[in-house]
């Protein structure tokens, strides 16, 4: 018996805070891993979630699933690029939060629905409205202004903006006919020689890091898979079930908390121009959050069925 549609889309937007509200906290966590180095970390956290991944597979005999989405071609090459996406997602996250820019990392993540926007213009097809266009060049002047008042280009933020809007795209276009436990695996054994070779480099250099921060920071390692696997496989299960406007509505809440974890509790430096810049990219989410409400409202509800 299928899922009735309203308490489909009601999961989904579960499925979807959960998941963003998790990844918001996320930087909290990865101060146990402090003194690690990031790239030998990232192999750890690709590694873990492949356990994890094949585990619950195995534990939910999900094997016939898998073996399904293998044979597809297009879904197999769809997830190994979404693991790629994701890796260099990870990759930058981890190294804003071990380096203390945690404020960074949620820049990025503020920007990531304006560049769902301009994705959906260069992959799908779709023309931007004079409100959406405004939205973008006001984070684009955003961005813009923290370059030149705080003298350096935000790349962290710029990459975390760009690998997850690529990887939500990737996983909306698949989500149709791929599991999230079966996508997570794929993707995640996808990312795992990048990352093994990484870690390698890593610990060539500097030796095994895992245990410079004690007994915290191998089990905050150990953790790492599902601490990666629980909001990706929310995320997944939000993406097969609610529009993408409905998805862009409730990312803002992992941005949020990172931010606030940054600029009040871990008390990164924030200038006038990055409270500039930062306002500057809201102002644009609010007119992108506006322009999306007003179409919603405007769309016609089908009718009643007759008794």
């Amino acid at each position: 018996m299928g899922e009735h549609p309203g308490g489909r889309t009601r999961a989904g937007i579960w499925y979807a805070v959960f998941a963003y509200a998790f990844w918001g906290v996320v930087p909290v966590y990865l101060q146990l891993t402090k003194g690690i180095d990031g790239f030998e970390l990232i192999g750890w956290r690709v590694i873990a979630s492949v356990v994890v991944g094949f585990a619950l597979v195995a534990a939910t005999r999900g094997w016939g699933r898998l073996a399904g989405v293998l044979r597809s071609r297009r879904d197999t090459v769809s997830l190994v690029l979404a693991g790629c996406a994701v890796l260099v997602n990870w990759t930058a996250f981890f190294i804003g939060v071990l380096s203390d820019r945690v404020l960074e990392t949620s820049l990025g993540y503020f920007l990531n629905p304006l560049v769902s926007v301009v994705l959906a213009v260069a992959f799908l097809g779709e023309r931007l409205r004079p409100v959406q266009w405004v939205a973008v060049g006001l984070g684009a002047l955003g961005v813009l202004v923290m370059v030149v008042g705080y003298g350096e280009v935000p790349w962290i933020g710029l990459t975390v903006a760009l690998s997850f809007g690529v990887y939500g795209l990737i996983k909306k276009r698949v989500g149709g006919s791929v599991d999230a436990l079966s996508g997570f695996t794929i993707e995640t054994v996808a990312a795992l020689p990048a990352a093994l070779v990484m870690m390698g480099i890593a610990i060539s250099l500097q030796g095994v890091t895992v245990g410079a921060n004690g007994a915290a920071g191998i089990w905050g390692t150990v953790g790492l898979g599902v601490i990666t696997a629980v909001p990706l496989l929310a995320f997944a299960a939000a993406a097969r079930r609610i529009s993408l406007t409905a998805l862009a509505f409730t990312q803002y809440l992992a941005p949020i908390i990172s931010f606030l974890f940054g600029a009040f509790v871990m008390l990164e430096p924030m200038p006038l121009e990055r409270w500039i810049g930062f306002a500057l990219v809201w102002a644009s989410l609010a007119l992108v959050s506006l322009d999306l409400l007003g179409r919603h409202a405007r769309r016609p509800r089908p009718e009643p069925a007759a008794a």
